[in-house]
């Protein structure tokens, strides 16, 4: 089916200016052909499509409690429409794979690569490697070959949850996540650490086959320069969720796009009480918000940085769609322009009280919210 959206402002190259978009063959096209279907856009913003490189709150669909879960097929058909009603038309599920049973285990990653694709978002995998995961090493290169991850990641929790289950509260939810004993689960924080001389290795290998697949490397919470420098080397062109802001520049300097956290714009600051993002996007260091933990963050962020009043439409909305889309090597989406994939939003209310009304996912009308059929014409 082919679509005119008429009557709103569409996001263009010189910013929101009023017009049409039409959508036909999943494509943005120069003009509606004949017999296409409308949607009345009148008082809206048209806006890209959004590109989530990093969310992992699919994760509580599979496991909305500990010792309670789901088959990755309810899982991920409960996801995509979650996506839908975020706006995210591109989704890079932060999947990881590491040394804990249950939600982020080897039988996990196997079960969420196995699931029929849901429908809706195109849905990618970014693999979340813990790096003294080394059992699970060969799962990960084969899946990389097999062309089933897009995106991979460095990650390197262990050292971290090693110190946090010294507190018996963190144990206890480290253990009921992973569904087994505390101490269970200090044995194998003990078989993990005991991994560590195979680290390097191990992180050559998974570089290697990413380069080989041609997919996209980046690296996670990078604590100091040389670190970055490390990861940078082994072929990790995107830093996300840097610690300091050091580490932001050094990659900025360096051309490479920095991932923070939409949740730490809509919040005022992360959670974890590391950089704020917002005034670090101000001035050009933070490059690419990610929906993080929670969906729904990522459409309001860029809102949220209208009404701090520096960045402009075009600026803010690049965080969430151009931006990651070029740091992904999706020259297809991110933007409106014809031959791009047909992936749009119309959004009511403006910076002020923004509301999603309608997405749309190649080309077709994917979600429309409660109350706004009314702007469907034939």
């Amino acid at each position: 089916m082919a679509w005119s959206i008429e009557g709103g402002a569409v996001l263009g190259a010189d910013g929101l200016n009023p017009g049409k978009l039409a959508l036909a063959q999943a494509r943005v096209a120069e003009a509606a052909p004949a017999g296409a279907q409308r949607l009345d856009a009148t008082g809206c913003w048209v806006l890209p499509g959004i590109v989530d490189i990093h969310g992992d709150a699919h994760e509580r669909a599979l496991q909305p409690r500990p010792g309670v879960g789901f088959g990755a097929d309810f899982a991920l058909r409960d996801t995509a429409a979650q996506l839908l009603a975020a706006g995210i038309t591109t989704a890079y599920l932060g999947v990881t794979l590491s040394w804990e049973p249950g939600l982020r285990s080897r039988e996990m990653f196997r079960a969420l690569l196995a699931a029929p694709p849901p429908g809706g978002p195109d849905i990618r995998v970014h693999l979340r490697f813990e790096a003294d995961n080394l059992g699970a090493l060969d799962d990960a290169l084969q899946a990389i070959a097999k062309g089933q991850v897009h995106l991979l990641g460095y990650n390197d929790h262990t050292p971290g949850i090693a110190k946090k289950v010294a507190d018996p509260m963190q144990l206890a939810k480290y253990a009921g996540r992973a569904g087994v004993s505390d101490a269970d689960f200090r044995a194998l924080i003990d078989t993990a650490l005991a991994s560590r001389p195979g680290v390097p290795a191990g992180r050559a290998a998974l570089a290697a086959a990413a380069q080989a697949a041609s997919i996209p490397i980046l690296s996670h919470d990078d604590p100091h320069i040389e670190q970055r420098a490390a990861f940078r080397a082994l072929g990790a062109s995107i830093c996300e969720f840097p610690i300091t802001e050091a580490v932001a520049e050094n990659a900025r300097a360096h051309g490479e796009h920095v991932v923070m956290g939409a949740p730490n714009v809509v919040r005022g600051g992360s959670h974890m009480g590391w950089a704020s993002a917002a005034p670090l996007a101000e001035r050009g260091l933070v490059t690419v918000l990610a929906s993080d933990y929670h969906w729904p963050a990522l459409f309001e962020a860029p809102f949220v940085m209208l009404r701090r009043g520096v960045l402009d439409v075009a600026a803010a909305w690049a965080l969430v769609s151009a931006n990651p889309a070029q740091a992904l090597g999706l020259t297809d989406r991110g933007g409106l322009r014809p031959g791009q994939r047909g992936d749009a939003l119309v959004v009511a209310g403006g910076a002020a009280t923004p509301k999603l009304v309608a997405v749309f996912v190649a080309g077709e009308l994917a979600w429309i919210a409660p109350g706004e059929a009314a702007r469907l014409a034939a």
